[in-house]
């Protein structure tokens, strides 16, 4: 039977060992740790359960896609309910405005809130969704890098497209000459955060983020975000997908610039006809094909941002908070600037709180909360990160205790820290960037590596760090793309 290896579990590499499997491959993941997920898991402390990583899910039906193709019924598997709100939103000087599910809604909060006309809003969502619709097909489910795609229906649509999609300016210049007030122009700002940008830098065309929320839904998994993990590798084994934990793999093995196997820790050698690497692509070149030639270009490329996490068991509830709120700083620019340029955290940093126990009780004692609460981080560079750390653990604190009225540090019964150090040495994200190389260019997605390699044969890869991108949606895409190129065994066209 032929044979495929993935090296990694995160949720890209569980995906496309599902897809492999069920055009027929027998499929062996090796993952570093003990668990699957990647930066998708979760863990317990003193009570309190905590989503480590990603907290926002939208466009359900790319999971329910994989239990469909599998032939069976997702709702039997996996769970998750839409928000009637998608995030609570508050700034420095009081405001406060809440993102309703429904767009015509939320266009009208916005201008009750502040007076921008809601027309604004409406036409600012149109436009973001005739972005998304018109290259979701040709950029996000086809590979950049076959000709193919550039020959494509979808393609003479995107050709014909181009004028209105906003290519040439940057996100915050698109978005300071749609709105007149600069609360929603922050507000939407924002989404250039989604993938570890900056808005200031980043093309306009990430404009097409909010329609994913606005449009087609924010949603919530019964089982926590980890319930994606642990449903997507149930589906996996029943498969018959074969998942090594706590097997490192050291070396993806090369025979006349055909990739054969892997090579484990334990000095194993595994034989594969296909090699399937989830790994960041950094390390995938550095360590485990040292004798192969880089792609220099894009692995210099700038890092995305990271993250700095601080997940607190909280000792009261707060009915004013909901399942996402967002605290904005009051200088956006300089937040970036502090973030991209300077490589620290702003003194007034915006602070994202995601708190699950407000749709699953059991995920805090009794009159407690879990806060996950993070805010955007330069990429690893050798930056004092103790010092950084407890300068904005302390300014996160004062934030949030004058806004919030109440002393939030004599509430904390349990602390864990995630920064970029410890987010590289859990996942192998190169620098810890989260969504591996910068959006911060009109030239960004051509920079992301492709999803095979043209050197050598049989070597593909998927997850956040090629291409199409970092985030749950874009690894779903990645795995799509991955196993379309590797299609059936025997099929001799594939690389």
């Amino acid at each position: 039977m032929a044979t495929a290896a993935l090296i990694g579990a995160g949720i890209g590499g569980i995906a496309t060992a599902i897809r492999l499997a069920v055009n027929g491959w027998q499929v062996t993941v090796f993952e570093a740790n003990a668990r699957p997920g990647g930066k998708l898991t979760d863990f317990e402390q003193d009570g309190f359960r905590f989503d480590a990583g990603p907290s926002l899910f939208t466009l359900p039906h790319l999971v329910d896609d994989l239990f469909r193709l599998a032939g069976e019924n997702p709702a039997d598997h996996f769970r998750y309910m839409r928000l009637p709100e998608i995030c609570r939103y508050r700034w420095n000087d009081g405001t406060r405005l809440v993102a309703d599910a429904d767009p015509e809604i939320f266009a009208r909060n916005i201008e009750q809130a502040w007076g921008e006309p809601a027309g604004h809003v409406r036409a600012f969502l149109r436009q973001s969704a005739f972005q998304y619709r018109t290259t979701e097909n040709l950029f996000l489910r086809r590979s950049l890098h076959q000709p193919g795609t550039w020959f494509s229906r979808e393609a003479l649509r995107g050709y014909l497209a181009i004028p209105k999609l906003d290519l040439f300016r940057t996100q915050h210049a698109a978005n300071a000459s749609r709105f007149q007030h600069p609360k929603t122009v922050q507000l939407f700002d924002r989404y250039a955060t989604y993938n570890g940008s900056d808005p200031y830098q980043a093309p306009a065309l990430l404009n097409l983020i909010p329609h994913l929320e606005c449009h087609e839904g924010a949603y919530f998994p019964v089982d926590g975000m980890i319930g994606i993990t642990s449903a997507l590798e149930k589906l996996a084994q029943r498969l018959g997908v074969v998942f090594r934990y706590e097997t490192p793999v050291t070396r993806i093995l090369v025979d006349r610039r055909i990739a054969t196997g892997v090579l484990t820790e334990s000095d194993e050698r595994h034989v594969f006809d296909r090699i399937v690497s989830n790994m960041d692509i950094t390390p995938t070149y550095r360590r485990l094909l040292p004798d192969e030639k880089a792609p220099e270009r894009i692995l210099g490329q700038p890092r995305s941002g990271s993250g700095l996490v601080f997940y607190w068991g909280i000792g009261k509830t707060f009915p004013e908070l909901g399942l996402h709120s967002l605290f904005f700083s009051d200088d956006y620019r300089k937040e970036f600037e502090d973030q991209f340029i300077r490589k620290t955290i702003a003194d007034d940093p915006t602070i994202y709180l995601h708190i699950t126990a407000k749709y699953r009780p059991d995920d805090a004692p009794p009159g407690c909360e879990n806060w996950f609460v993070l805010v955007n981080a330069p990429a690893n560079e050798g930056q004092d990160w103790p010092v950084i750390i407890a300068r904005t653990r302390q300014h996160i604190l004062t934030k949030l205790s004058r806004l919030l009225q109440t002393d939030i540090a004599a509430l904390i019964r349990t602390e864990a820290i995630l920064d970029p150090i410890r987010i590289e040495q859990r996942t192998s994200s190169a620098q810890g960037a989260l969504y591996g190389t910068s959006s911060n260019n009109p030239m960004a997605a051509f920079l992301r590596h492709p999803n095979f390699s043209s050197r050598v044969g049989h070597l593909y890869f998927t997850g956040g760090s090629v291409h199409p991108g970092g985030g749950i949606p874009l690894c779903l895409y990645s795995s799509e793309i991955v196993a379309s190129l590797i299609g059936k065994p025997g099929n001799t066209t594939c690389r």
